[in-house]
Protein backbone atom coordinates (compact mmCIF):
# COMPACT_ATOMS: atom_id res chain seq x y z
CA UNK A 1 0.00 0.00 0.00
CA UNK A 2 1.44 3.40 -0.97
CA UNK A 3 1.63 5.91 1.89
CA UNK A 4 0.78 9.47 0.97
CA UNK A 5 1.96 12.69 2.52
CA UNK A 6 -1.41 14.40 2.82
CA UNK A 7 -3.94 13.34 5.38
CA UNK A 8 -7.31 12.75 3.83
CA UNK A 9 -9.36 15.81 4.68
CA UNK A 10 -12.55 13.79 4.55
CA UNK A 11 -11.29 11.59 7.38
CA UNK A 12 -9.70 14.40 9.38
CA UNK A 13 -12.23 16.68 11.07
CA UNK A 14 -11.76 20.42 11.08
CA UNK A 15 -10.21 21.64 14.31
CA UNK A 16 -12.50 23.68 16.51
CA UNK A 17 -11.81 27.39 16.80
CA UNK A 18 -10.70 26.89 20.40
CA UNK A 19 -8.24 24.17 19.38
CA UNK A 20 -6.74 26.34 16.63
CA UNK A 21 -6.36 29.32 18.96
CA UNK A 22 -4.86 27.14 21.70
CA UNK A 23 -2.34 25.73 19.23
CA UNK A 24 -1.26 29.17 18.04
CA UNK A 25 -0.91 30.48 21.58
CA UNK A 26 1.04 27.39 22.69
CA UNK A 27 3.47 27.62 19.79
CA UNK A 28 4.24 31.26 20.52
CA UNK A 29 4.33 31.11 24.31
CA UNK A 30 6.06 27.80 24.97
CA UNK A 31 8.33 28.20 21.96
CA UNK A 32 9.65 31.54 23.20
CA UNK A 33 9.75 30.34 26.81
CA UNK A 34 12.04 27.45 25.89
CA UNK A 35 14.25 29.64 23.71
CA UNK A 36 14.58 32.49 26.22
CA UNK A 37 15.05 30.59 29.50
CA UNK A 38 17.35 28.00 31.02
CA UNK A 39 15.51 25.21 29.18
CA UNK A 40 17.49 26.14 26.06
CA UNK A 41 20.83 25.37 27.76
CA UNK A 42 19.60 21.87 28.65
CA UNK A 43 18.48 21.37 25.06
CA UNK A 44 21.67 22.62 23.40
CA UNK A 45 24.27 21.12 25.75
CA UNK A 46 28.02 21.78 25.26
CA UNK A 47 29.55 23.91 23.94
CA UNK A 48 26.56 26.27 24.23
CA UNK A 49 25.24 25.38 27.70
CA UNK A 50 27.43 27.95 29.50
CA UNK A 51 26.68 30.76 27.06
CA UNK A 52 24.53 33.67 28.29
CA UNK A 53 20.82 32.95 28.05
CA UNK A 54 19.16 34.46 25.00
CA UNK A 55 16.57 36.10 27.22
CA UNK A 56 19.35 37.84 29.16
CA UNK A 57 20.67 39.61 26.05
CA UNK A 58 19.36 42.64 24.15
CA UNK A 59 16.79 43.28 22.85
CA UNK A 60 14.88 40.84 25.09
CA UNK A 61 16.59 42.05 28.26
CA UNK A 62 15.86 45.65 27.31
CA UNK A 63 12.15 44.88 26.92
CA UNK A 64 12.00 43.17 30.32
CA UNK A 65 13.84 46.00 32.08
CA UNK A 66 11.59 48.61 30.44
CA UNK A 67 8.46 46.67 31.44
CA UNK A 68 9.69 46.27 35.01
CA UNK A 69 10.33 49.99 35.31
CA UNK A 70 7.28 51.42 33.54
CA UNK A 71 4.58 48.77 34.08
CA UNK A 72 5.45 47.32 37.49
CA UNK A 73 7.20 50.43 38.86
CA UNK A 74 10.34 48.54 39.87
CA UNK A 75 12.90 51.12 40.94
CA UNK A 76 15.85 48.92 41.91
CA UNK A 77 18.25 47.39 39.35
CA UNK A 78 17.16 43.92 38.25
CA UNK A 79 19.24 40.89 39.18
CA UNK A 80 19.67 39.07 35.88
CA UNK A 81 22.41 36.45 36.22
CA UNK A 82 24.56 34.74 38.80
CA UNK A 83 22.08 34.49 41.67
CA UNK A 84 21.03 30.85 41.24
CA UNK A 85 17.36 31.80 41.55
CA UNK A 86 14.76 31.13 38.88
CA UNK A 87 12.16 33.33 40.55
CA UNK A 88 13.88 36.70 40.32
CA UNK A 89 11.91 39.84 39.56
CA UNK A 90 13.47 39.63 36.10
CA UNK A 91 12.06 36.12 35.60
CA UNK A 92 8.53 37.08 36.64
CA UNK A 93 8.50 40.18 34.45
CA UNK A 94 9.94 38.13 31.58
CA UNK A 95 7.12 35.60 31.97
CA UNK A 96 4.60 38.45 31.89
CA UNK A 97 6.18 39.81 28.69
CA UNK A 98 6.07 36.38 27.07
CA UNK A 99 2.44 35.90 28.08
CA UNK A 100 1.38 39.32 26.79
CA UNK A 101 3.32 38.84 23.55
CA UNK A 102 1.84 35.37 23.01
CA UNK A 103 -1.70 36.70 23.43
CA UNK A 104 -1.11 39.49 20.91
CA UNK A 105 0.71 37.30 18.37
CA UNK A 106 -1.82 34.46 18.69
CA UNK A 107 -4.66 36.94 18.14
CA UNK A 108 -2.99 38.37 15.04
CA UNK A 109 -2.19 34.89 13.76
CA UNK A 110 -5.79 33.80 14.27
CA UNK A 111 -7.03 36.82 12.34
CA UNK A 112 -4.63 36.40 9.42
CA UNK A 113 -4.92 32.61 9.21
CA UNK A 114 -8.58 32.22 10.13
CA UNK A 115 -9.38 30.02 7.12
CA UNK A 116 -6.89 27.29 8.08
CA UNK A 117 -8.82 24.17 9.10
CA UNK A 118 -6.10 22.34 11.01
CA UNK A 119 -2.38 22.25 11.85
CA UNK A 120 -1.63 18.51 12.04
CA UNK A 121 1.87 18.57 10.60
CA UNK A 122 2.95 21.79 12.33
CA UNK A 123 1.54 20.38 15.55
CA UNK A 124 3.59 17.20 15.12
CA UNK A 125 6.82 19.19 14.70
CA UNK A 126 5.94 21.46 17.61
CA UNK A 127 5.33 18.47 19.88
CA UNK A 128 8.67 17.01 18.82
CA UNK A 129 10.30 20.28 19.89
CA UNK A 130 8.46 20.27 23.24
CA UNK A 131 9.33 16.61 23.83
CA UNK A 132 13.04 17.30 23.60
CA UNK A 133 12.83 20.59 25.51
CA UNK A 134 11.03 18.88 28.38
CA UNK A 135 13.08 15.70 28.14
CA UNK A 136 16.44 17.47 28.16
CA UNK A 137 15.44 19.51 31.22
CA UNK A 138 14.32 16.36 33.05
CA UNK A 139 17.60 14.66 32.13
CA UNK A 140 19.65 17.63 33.37
CA UNK A 141 17.97 17.66 36.77
CA UNK A 142 17.84 13.87 36.94
CA UNK A 143 21.55 13.37 36.29
CA UNK A 144 22.37 16.04 38.89
CA UNK A 145 20.72 13.77 41.47
CA UNK A 146 21.73 10.36 40.11
CA UNK A 147 25.27 11.69 40.47
CA UNK A 148 24.58 13.37 43.85
CA UNK A 149 25.46 16.96 43.03
CA UNK A 150 22.31 19.05 43.35
CA UNK A 151 21.83 18.40 47.07
CA UNK A 152 25.19 16.70 47.60
CA UNK A 153 25.76 15.41 51.10
CA UNK A 154 25.05 17.04 54.44
CA UNK A 155 27.87 19.52 54.96
CA UNK A 156 29.89 19.63 58.17
CA UNK A 157 28.55 23.10 58.87
CA UNK A 158 24.98 21.82 58.64
CA UNK A 159 25.74 19.14 61.21
CA UNK A 160 26.51 21.74 63.88
CA UNK A 161 23.99 24.40 62.85
CA UNK A 162 20.88 24.65 65.07
CA UNK A 163 17.87 23.23 63.22
CA UNK A 164 15.83 26.32 64.00
CA UNK A 165 18.27 28.40 61.95
CA UNK A 166 17.64 26.36 58.78
CA UNK A 167 15.63 28.05 56.05
CA UNK A 168 12.76 25.97 54.61
CA UNK A 169 14.89 25.37 51.51
CA UNK A 170 17.81 24.39 53.73
CA UNK A 171 15.59 21.84 55.48
CA UNK A 172 14.60 20.32 52.13
CA UNK A 173 18.18 20.19 50.86
CA UNK A 174 19.45 18.61 54.08
CA UNK A 175 16.57 16.11 54.14
CA UNK A 176 17.37 14.84 50.65
CA UNK A 177 21.15 15.05 51.15
CA UNK A 178 20.85 12.90 54.28
CA UNK A 179 19.91 9.90 52.11
CA UNK A 180 22.06 9.40 49.03
CA UNK A 181 19.86 6.49 47.95
CA UNK A 182 16.72 8.65 48.02
CA UNK A 183 18.46 11.45 46.12
CA UNK A 184 19.52 8.96 43.43
CA UNK A 185 16.00 7.50 43.27
CA UNK A 186 14.37 10.89 42.72
CA UNK A 187 16.94 11.67 40.05
CA UNK A 188 16.36 8.32 38.37
CA UNK A 189 12.63 9.11 38.07
CA UNK A 190 13.45 12.39 36.31
CA UNK A 191 16.09 10.75 34.13
CA UNK A 192 13.71 7.97 33.09
CA UNK A 193 11.05 10.53 32.15
CA UNK A 194 13.54 12.35 29.94
CA UNK A 195 14.75 9.19 28.21
CA UNK A 196 11.18 8.05 27.53
CA UNK A 197 10.36 11.44 26.02
CA UNK A 198 13.22 11.10 23.54
CA UNK A 199 11.79 7.91 22.03
CA UNK A 200 8.70 8.32 19.82
CA UNK A 201 7.04 5.07 20.96
CA UNK A 202 7.42 5.89 24.66
CA UNK A 203 6.90 9.66 24.50
CA UNK A 204 3.39 9.54 25.98
CA UNK A 205 4.55 7.42 28.91
CA UNK A 206 7.48 9.82 29.34
CA UNK A 207 5.10 12.78 29.51
CA UNK A 208 3.04 10.98 32.19
CA UNK A 209 6.14 10.28 34.28
CA UNK A 210 7.42 13.84 33.72
CA UNK A 211 4.05 15.22 34.86
CA UNK A 212 4.21 13.21 38.09
CA UNK A 213 7.81 14.31 38.69
CA UNK A 214 7.07 17.96 37.93
CA UNK A 215 4.02 18.05 40.21
CA UNK A 216 6.09 16.70 43.10
CA UNK A 217 8.91 19.16 42.44
CA UNK A 218 6.45 22.05 42.14
CA UNK A 219 4.84 21.16 45.47
CA UNK A 220 8.25 21.01 47.15
CA UNK A 221 9.21 24.35 45.62
CA UNK A 222 5.96 25.93 46.80
CA UNK A 223 5.99 24.48 50.31
CA UNK A 224 9.73 24.87 51.00
CA UNK A 225 10.15 28.21 49.22
CA UNK A 226 12.61 26.96 46.60
CA UNK A 227 13.12 29.63 43.89
CA UNK A 228 12.38 27.36 40.92
CA UNK A 229 8.61 27.78 41.05
CA UNK A 230 8.26 29.32 37.59
CA UNK A 231 10.23 26.61 35.82
CA UNK A 232 8.59 23.70 37.63
CA UNK A 233 5.13 25.13 36.89
CA UNK A 234 6.01 25.39 33.20
CA UNK A 235 7.25 21.79 33.21
CA UNK A 236 3.81 20.74 34.49
CA UNK A 237 1.98 22.69 31.79
CA UNK A 238 4.28 21.45 29.00
CA UNK A 239 3.67 17.87 30.15
CA UNK A 240 -0.08 18.50 30.01
CA UNK A 241 0.22 20.02 26.52
CA UNK A 242 2.01 16.88 25.33
CA UNK A 243 -0.64 14.66 26.91
CA UNK A 244 -3.68 16.65 25.78
CA UNK A 245 -4.19 14.83 22.43
CA UNK A 246 -4.10 11.51 24.28
CA UNK A 247 -6.46 12.51 27.09
CA UNK A 248 -9.35 10.37 25.84
CA UNK A 249 -7.15 7.32 25.31
CA UNK A 250 -5.57 7.71 28.75
CA UNK A 251 -9.01 8.09 30.36
CA UNK A 252 -10.27 4.98 28.55
CA UNK A 253 -7.41 2.87 29.89
CA UNK A 254 -6.90 4.30 33.38
CA UNK A 255 -10.37 5.49 34.38
CA UNK A 256 -13.01 3.75 32.29
CA UNK A 257 -11.38 0.36 31.79
CA UNK A 258 -12.10 0.43 28.07
CA UNK A 259 -9.82 -0.68 25.24
CA UNK A 260 -8.25 1.98 23.09
CA UNK A 261 -6.45 2.06 19.78
CA UNK A 262 -3.03 3.42 18.88
CA UNK A 263 -2.43 7.13 18.54
CA UNK A 264 -2.91 8.46 15.03
CA UNK A 265 -0.37 11.15 14.22
CA UNK A 266 0.70 12.60 10.87
CA UNK A 267 4.09 11.35 9.67
CA UNK A 268 6.95 13.84 9.86
CA UNK A 269 8.74 12.51 6.80
CA UNK A 270 7.53 12.31 3.23
CA UNK A 271 8.79 8.75 2.72
CA UNK A 272 9.28 5.72 4.98
CA UNK A 273 13.05 6.13 4.66
CA UNK A 274 12.92 9.75 5.84
CA UNK A 275 10.69 8.80 8.71
CA UNK A 276 13.15 6.12 9.81
CA UNK A 277 15.99 8.65 9.58
CA UNK A 278 14.03 11.10 11.73
CA UNK A 279 13.44 8.43 14.37
CA UNK A 280 17.13 7.53 14.30
CA UNK A 281 18.06 11.21 14.63
CA UNK A 282 15.82 11.53 17.69
CA UNK A 283 17.45 8.51 19.31
CA UNK A 284 20.97 9.76 18.54
CA UNK A 285 20.24 13.26 19.84
CA UNK A 286 18.64 11.84 22.97
CA UNK A 287 21.66 9.62 23.62
CA UNK A 288 23.92 12.64 23.09
CA UNK A 289 22.02 14.68 25.68
CA UNK A 290 22.17 11.88 28.26
CA UNK A 291 25.86 11.12 27.64
CA UNK A 292 26.93 14.77 27.80
CA UNK A 293 25.00 15.28 31.04
CA UNK A 294 26.63 12.21 32.56
CA UNK A 295 30.05 13.36 31.36
CA UNK A 296 29.56 16.81 32.88
CA UNK A 297 28.24 15.35 36.14
CA UNK A 298 31.18 12.96 36.43
CA UNK A 299 33.61 15.82 35.89
CA UNK A 300 31.83 17.97 38.49
CA UNK A 301 31.77 15.06 40.96
CA UNK A 302 35.55 14.89 40.98
CA UNK A 303 36.06 18.66 40.89
CA UNK A 304 33.76 19.85 43.67
CA UNK A 305 31.41 16.98 44.52
CA UNK A 306 31.81 13.98 46.78
CA UNK A 307 34.69 12.65 44.70
CA UNK A 308 36.84 15.78 45.08
CA UNK A 309 39.95 15.42 47.25
CA UNK A 310 39.47 16.62 50.80
CA UNK A 311 41.61 19.20 52.51
CA UNK A 312 44.28 17.82 54.82
CA UNK A 313 42.58 19.84 57.56
CA UNK A 314 39.11 18.45 56.77
CA UNK A 315 36.82 18.12 59.76
CA UNK A 316 35.00 19.85 62.59
CA UNK A 317 37.47 21.22 65.11
CA UNK A 318 36.43 22.27 68.61
CA UNK A 319 38.26 25.34 69.91
CA UNK A 320 39.59 24.16 73.27
CA UNK A 321 41.45 27.38 74.07
CA UNK A 322 41.69 30.73 72.33
CA UNK A 323 43.84 33.74 73.13
CA UNK A 324 43.58 37.16 71.49
CA UNK A 325 46.52 39.54 71.97
CA UNK A 326 47.80 37.26 74.72
CA UNK A 327 44.54 37.26 76.70
CA UNK A 328 42.81 33.89 77.05
CA UNK A 329 39.12 34.15 76.20
CA UNK A 330 36.76 32.17 78.40
CA UNK A 331 34.12 30.29 76.31
CA UNK A 332 31.13 32.48 77.14
CA UNK A 333 28.10 32.59 74.84
CA UNK A 334 28.15 36.39 75.20
CA UNK A 335 31.70 36.66 73.80
CA UNK A 336 31.13 37.50 70.14
CA UNK A 337 34.86 37.46 69.30
CA UNK A 338 35.56 34.00 70.69
CA UNK A 339 35.27 31.05 68.30
CA UNK A 340 33.52 27.85 69.30
CA UNK A 341 34.39 25.65 66.35
CA UNK A 342 36.43 25.77 63.16
CA UNK A 343 35.11 23.82 60.17
CA UNK A 344 37.19 22.78 57.16
CA UNK A 345 34.65 21.31 54.75
CA UNK A 346 35.05 22.08 51.06
CA UNK A 347 38.50 22.86 49.72
CA UNK A 348 39.31 26.54 49.76
CA UNK A 349 36.78 27.35 52.46
CA UNK A 350 36.87 27.62 56.25
CA UNK A 351 33.96 28.47 58.54
CA UNK A 352 34.15 29.71 62.13
CA UNK A 353 31.26 29.16 64.52
CA UNK A 354 30.91 31.79 67.21
CA UNK A 355 29.84 31.06 70.76
CA UNK A 356 26.28 32.15 69.92
CA UNK A 357 26.21 29.48 67.13
CA UNK A 358 26.35 32.04 64.30
CA UNK A 359 28.79 31.48 61.44
CA UNK A 360 31.33 33.50 59.51
CA UNK A 361 33.08 32.09 56.47
CA UNK A 362 36.34 32.87 54.71
CA UNK A 363 38.14 31.82 51.57
CA UNK A 364 41.11 29.72 52.67
CA UNK A 365 44.46 28.92 51.08
CA UNK A 366 46.40 26.07 52.68
CA UNK A 367 50.14 25.95 51.97
CA UNK A 368 50.95 22.47 53.19
CA UNK A 369 54.72 22.65 52.65
CA UNK A 370 54.89 25.88 54.66
CA UNK A 371 52.28 24.82 57.24
CA UNK A 372 50.59 28.16 56.61
CA UNK A 373 46.90 29.00 56.33
CA UNK A 374 45.74 32.34 54.89
CA UNK A 375 42.17 33.62 55.00
CA UNK A 376 40.49 36.23 52.81
CA UNK A 377 36.97 37.56 52.52
CA UNK A 378 35.11 36.89 49.31
CA UNK A 379 35.78 39.59 46.75
CA UNK A 380 38.68 41.15 48.69
CA UNK A 381 42.29 40.91 47.58
CA UNK A 382 44.23 41.19 50.83
CA UNK A 383 44.32 38.48 53.47
CA UNK A 384 42.60 39.08 56.80
CA UNK A 385 44.42 36.31 58.65
CA UNK A 386 47.62 34.29 58.43
CA UNK A 387 48.15 31.30 60.71
CA UNK A 388 51.01 28.95 61.33
CA UNK A 389 49.56 25.44 61.61
CA UNK A 390 50.98 22.64 63.73
CA UNK A 391 49.61 19.12 64.18
CA UNK A 392 51.00 17.54 67.39
CA UNK A 393 48.69 14.59 66.72
CA UNK A 394 46.12 13.61 64.10
CA UNK A 395 43.25 14.86 66.27
CA UNK A 396 45.02 17.97 67.54
CA UNK A 397 45.91 21.23 65.82
CA UNK A 398 47.11 24.69 66.80
CA UNK A 399 46.64 27.90 64.86
CA UNK A 400 48.89 30.83 65.74
CA UNK A 401 49.19 34.08 63.83
CA UNK A 402 47.40 37.33 63.13
CA UNK A 403 43.78 38.01 62.29
CA UNK A 404 42.54 41.50 61.48
CA UNK A 405 45.53 43.13 63.24
CA UNK A 406 45.21 40.98 66.37
CA UNK A 407 47.48 38.19 67.57
CA UNK A 408 45.41 35.01 67.77
CA UNK A 409 46.33 31.57 69.08
CA UNK A 410 43.99 28.58 69.19
CA UNK A 411 44.26 24.98 70.28
CA UNK A 412 41.81 22.75 68.40
CA UNK A 413 40.50 19.22 68.94
CA UNK A 414 39.05 17.16 66.08
CA UNK A 415 35.42 16.22 66.69
CA UNK A 416 34.54 12.60 65.94
CA UNK A 417 31.81 12.69 63.28
CA UNK A 418 30.65 9.24 64.31
CA UNK A 419 29.07 10.94 67.30
CA UNK A 420 26.46 12.46 64.97
CA UNK A 421 23.43 10.18 64.99
CA UNK A 422 22.47 11.27 61.48
CA UNK A 423 25.49 9.50 60.04
CA UNK A 424 25.89 6.64 62.48
CA UNK A 425 22.31 5.35 62.86
CA UNK A 426 22.27 3.38 59.60
CA UNK A 427 19.45 1.20 58.26
CA UNK A 428 17.50 -1.49 60.14
CA UNK A 429 15.00 -4.00 58.76
CA UNK A 430 13.88 -4.98 62.26
CA UNK A 431 12.99 -2.34 64.87
CA UNK A 432 11.10 -3.22 68.01
CA UNK A 433 10.32 0.46 68.62
CA UNK A 434 10.45 3.56 66.39
CA UNK A 435 13.78 5.37 66.64
CA UNK A 436 12.58 8.93 66.06
CA UNK A 437 14.86 11.52 67.60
Amino acid sequence: MVETLAIDAARTPRWTAAARIAFRFSVVYFGTYVLLTQMLSSLLMPPFDNAPGVGELPPFRTVVEWTAMHVFRVTTPLVVTGSGSGDKTFDWVQAFCLLASAIVVAAAWSLLDRRRARYERADAWFRLFLRFALGSTMVTYGVAKVVPLQMGSVSLTRLIEPYGQFSPMGVLWAFIAASTAYQIATGAAELIAGVLLFLPRTATLGAIVALADAVQVFMLNMTYDVPVKLLSFHLIVISIVLLAPHARRIADVLLLGRPTGPAVEPPLGRTPRRRRLLVAAQVVFGVYIVVMNLYGARKAWYEFGGGAPESALHGIWTVETMAIDGVTRVPLVTDWGRWRRVVFDSRGRVTFQRMDDSFVGYTAQWYETLNTLTLTRGGESGSVATFNVTRPAREEMTLAGTMEDHRVAMRLQLYDRRRFLLGSRGFHWVQEYPFNR
